[in-house]
């Protein structure tokens, strides 16, 4: 189990290493309290938000795309909808679909971004289930900043 947690980790450090933004999601992340965070962009007002989550109930994997990611206001608050995979690695095995809505502020003086989001899951495999839960907390540096 240590060698399967160890090859998840450095899998997840490679894949968030090209990550735009990156930093800890805080909250029910499938069953978890805390989350490696990431965003990649997929266009101009689209990405694709991933976390790799551990805590007392195993791995926890979601990679949502943002569709919606738009501007509120002023180009630092903005608001984001999306959906995606969830994978539990745990027992019971849990594969379903989450959706994603929620707030984004980025400091305009640091390159830090804050984010309040909500992921209800629709649990698939391996018992039929809906979680409303899914409240988190995003802090992320944000990359390449100017």
């Amino acid at each position: 189990m240590k060698k399967l947690f160890t090859l998840l980790a450095f899998l997840t450090v490679c894949t968030f290493a090209q990550a735009q933004e990156l930093g800890i999601r805080f909250g029910d992340v499938l069953g978890n309290n805390v989350a490696i965070d990431g965003l990649f962009n997929a266009g101009k007002f689209s990405r694709i938000h991933a976390n790799v989550s551990f805590g007392n109930d195993g791995v926890g994997i979601e990679a949502l795309w943002d569709f919606l990611y738009r501007p509120l206001g002023n180009e630092a608050f903005n608001w984001y909808v999306g959906v995606g995979p969830s994978l539990g690695i745990f027992d019971p095995f849990v594969l379903g679909v989450s959706g994603e809505a929620g707030l984004e502020y980025t400091f305009n003086t640091v390159p830090i971004s804050l984010s309040l989001d909500w992921r209800p899951t629709f649990v698939i495999v391996e018992n039929t289930d809906f979680w409303a839960g899914g409240f988190g907390f995003n802090v992320r540096y944000v990359f390449n900043k100017k």
